[in-house]
């Protein structure tokens, strides 16, 4: 599926005002830092997909999202917006669906401090770029670069480094990999050896490099995502770019990871967030 400029979809048509274009020469549109505590609120906005149906965790959920699973006394969800917060991003955008008001009641109701957060829900199943792309296109954020993320599981990236990564002349996006002993349920990343990836892999048992959900994406590379819906990261978009010699680089971390989306691993989240509080606001 090639990647073009989409011509039914212009993903900011509906902000106000008049487009930012990015500038190489304007110091606000150039991803120079490399402390995440720098990050100017125009450089980056990030998205968390926050969508789905939780289909394996339901009867665990009942009438709750899985984003908003109750861990260590907030949402899960409000656990990745603190980690994002503890990263220096200040700008959020949730995509939602599944349930939708649950997530925004909260977010009114308990904001984080000196956090901006919007809710933008799907009104059907867009798949993960779809959603992303949707979220892109209402929340009026014309950022230099776009950082997604899942928000059922966890991750603790360096933002930093990937901003660094992505500073390098040749990739249009970073990928958060994550080390993992048992790569069994995710299927591998395939990396070359400049860190640039070839390709996704199927399930296999041993250890392996996983996708970790995480994605730094430059804004002009967003704007040529087609208008497919539904259109997924890991199955539309990423390997379409490979094919057509896109280079798209992975950031390894070897720092744990969590992911809600299983009965095996949902109650594993209190453990989790609470070895890791340093990593959260």
């Amino acid at each position: 599926m090639p990647l073009r400029p989409p011509t039914g979809l212009q993903p900011h048509a509906t902000s106000p005002g008049p487009r930012t274009q990015l500038d190489a020469t304007n110091p606000r549109h150039v991803l120079k830092f490399k402390d995440p505590s720098l990050i100017h609120p125009d450089e980056l906005a990030a998205v968390v997909l926050a969508g789905g149906f939780g289909t394996r965790v339901r009867h665990l959920l009942p009438g709750i999202p899985k984003p908003m699973a109750p861990v260590a006394g907030k949402p899960f969800l409000e656990w990745v917006v603190r980690y994002l917060a503890r990263q220096g991003v200040r700008n959020i955008v949730l995509s939602t669906g599944h349930l939708a008001e649950a997530i925004l009641k909260h977010f009114l109701r308990q904001p984080v401090k000196g956090i901006s957060t919007c809710c933008v829900p799907e009104s059907q199943p867009l798949g993960t770029a779809g959603g992303f792309l949707n979220a892109v296109q209402r929340c009026g954020r014309t950022p230099a670069a776009w950082l997604v993320l899942n928000g059922d599981s966890l991750a603790f990236a360096d933002l930093a480094e990937l901003m660094t990564r992505l500073q390098e002349p040749d990739p249009v996006g970073v990928l958060a990999g994550c080390a993992v002993p048992d790569a069994s349920r995710y299927g591998t990343l395939k990396i070359g050896p400049q860190g640039e990836l070839l390709g996704f892999a199927e399930k296999h048992p041993g250890c392996g490099v996983i996708n970790a959900g995480m994605y730094l994406l430059k804004d002009s590379l967003v704007r040529k995502f087609p208008p497919t819906r539904p259109l997924s990261f890991e199955k539309d978009v990423f390997p379409a770019l490979v094919a057509q010699g896109v280079v798209l680089k992975v950031c390894v971390t070897a720092g744990p990871f969590l992911d809600i989306g299983t009965p095996e691993s949902l109650p594993q989240a209190e453990a989790f967030v609470m070895r890791n509080r340093n990593q959260f606001q």
